[in-house]
């Protein structure tokens, strides 16, 4: 899921967080629940059928969708079916049900293998099936949460807890090519070593030109079009302030002008400043030969100056004659003039 726009997204803007988590709701909390204390190693048939009356009382008839849904999870239960949400818009969402489903295939492997161990022990099958998946929901439990993913309190939970937070993409796509990972892709027949090598190496160019096409861009705004028309308007004011002063008014009939011609001064400078810097950092990025290294180059030298431009050029936006500003205003994409 991990991708440059997508940085921008998860953790904000009503997206779900970087760390993954799955929220299984009310009913499915409380089944998990009796299954983990419940079942033991002295489980015997008569704590089954017990079990198994218990638990059908927990969930409903109709397993609809119950809108018992959390919207700060990026992996949700919601009655019928699990939502994941972390995908970017402009993913395909092939890739992320490709892990999902060798995820799935692989555990679902181990499951039998565990359960056919306890068998051969010769417990009954039905025991052996609770006993297993007794052990999986307490191996499991770190993920499962129902609470605020937004929460400051929740990123700390989950660091307690073991939980990754990559919030950066060059790093998370790393996670293709762990031991782990080859491990799995390669046992089920899904990947070998070198498609997954191949993937992380393309991943990482998408994400280096993405970025990069980002950077030229917001260089070429900021110094072509917000620039002068910073420029034009801070000039017509700096007439306005000599022509008060020609006509003998005193120093606060232009005060405000003043104020604002310094203004737009500060954050020119500001927007200025960073642009250089950022495409300073992008030449020194450009001759990075390891994909690597130069995407978490772009990363942190690069795509790190991108907020400051954002904020001085915003502020400029407020401050500018709207008839000298040459790009469309926030409130102009969402109203007409």
């Amino acid at each position: 899921i991990a991708s440059a726009g997508n940085d921008h997204r998860l953790g904000a803007n009503e997206a779900p967080p970087a760390i993954i988590s799955i929220f299984i709701g009310k009913y499915l909390t409380d089944v998990l629940k009796q299954i983990e204390t419940r079942v033991g190693e002295n489980f015997d048939e008569q704590d089954e059928a017990i079990l198994k009356l218990d638990i059908h009382k927990s969930i409903p008839e109709l397993m609809l969708d119950n809108t018992d849904r959390n919207r700060t999870s990026p992996f949700a239960f919601t009655g019928n079916k699990f939502e994941f949400r972390a995908v970017g818009s402009s993913e395909n969402c092939a890739g992320a049900m490709t892990v999902l489903n060798t995820i799935i295939a692989d555990t679902l492997t181990k499951f039998k293998h565990d359960v056919d161990g306890i068998i051969e022990k010769g417990e009954k099958k039905e025991i052996a099936l609770l006993q297993v998946i007794q052990k999986y929901i307490v191996d499991s439990k770190k993920v499962l949460f129902e609470g605020d993913g937004y929460s400051e309190k929740w990123e700390q939970e989950a660091k307690k807890r073991g939980l990754p937070n990559v919030k950066t993409t060059p790093l998370a796509l790393d996670a293709f090519v762990t031991p782990k990972a080859k491990k799995l892709f390669e046992n089920n027949k899904i990947y070998s070593h070198s498609e997954l090598e191949a993937r992380h190496e393309i991943l990482l160019e998408s994400y280096i030109k993405k970025v990069q096409i980002e950077a030229r861009v917001m260089g070429d705004l900021a110094t072509n079009h917000i620039l002068p028309a910073a420029i034009k308007y801070q000039n017509i004011l700096i007439q306005n302030i000599k022509g008060l002063k020609e006509v003998g008014l005193a120093g606060t009939a232009s005060a405000n002008q003043l104020q604002i011609v310094g203004a737009i001064a500060d954050h020119v400078n500001g927007m200025s400043d960073k642009v250089e810097k950022m495409i300073a950092a992008r030449k020194v990025a450009n001759e990075i030969a390891d994909t690597r290294k130069k995407a978490i180059a772009y990363c942190d030298t690069v795509k790190s100056c991108f907020d400051d431009i954002r904020y001085n050029v915003d502020k400029l936006e407020l401050l500018v004659d709207d008839k000298l500003w040459e790009l469309p205003k926030y409130r102009e994409l969402l109203f007409l003039r």
